[in-house]
């Protein structure tokens, strides 16, 4: 369910490239935000949302990967965070749609076709594991709303 809610925004942008339009407002609503920022995290939180699920509900990538929530599997729905040395923290996340060998298939929003975490759209993208610096599972644990 998680994973076919992601692949139903494939191909979204931004409105003028300044983390904004109708849609990425919807996400950010559901992470508690109020202003066009930054939204990779918003948008896991909105697939979590709309699959009924009560949490995440998060904008700050960090706040998806508490210990308790830590996984070491990479299954469908899972979610990825990709650290970035210049922030010293996870600073973009993703939905990993499927594994590929040593691969994983990932399902981002606010990045662009070279995987950056400052981008136009909800791209597919292709990751190798050494990639990932953790993932974290919110279904097996997660509680879906009445």
């Amino acid at each position: 369910m998680l994973v076919k809610i992601a692949q139903g925004e494939l191909g979204l942008r931004e409105k003028t490239g300044r983390n904004d339009g109708k849609r990425i407002g919807e996400f950010l609503t559901v992470a508690g935000l109020r202003r066009p920022e930054p939204w990779c995290a918003a948008f896991v939180s909105w697939v979590f949302a709309e699959a009924g699920f009560e949490k995440p509900r998060s904008g700050w990538s960090p706040d998806l990967f508490p210990v308790s929530r830590l996984a070491r599997s990479a299954l469908p729905g899972n979610v990825i965070g990709i650290y970035f040395p210049e922030k010293k923290r996870i600073a973009h996340v993703g939905l990993i749609e499927k594994e590929d060998g040593d691969w994983l298939i990932s399902l981002e929003g606010n990045t662009n076709l070279t995987g950056g975490r400052e981008g136009d759209g909800v791209y597919r993208k292709r990751r190798h594991r050494k990639s990932i610096y953790k993932i974290s599972d919110w279904v097996s644990q997660g509680r879906r709303k009445p």
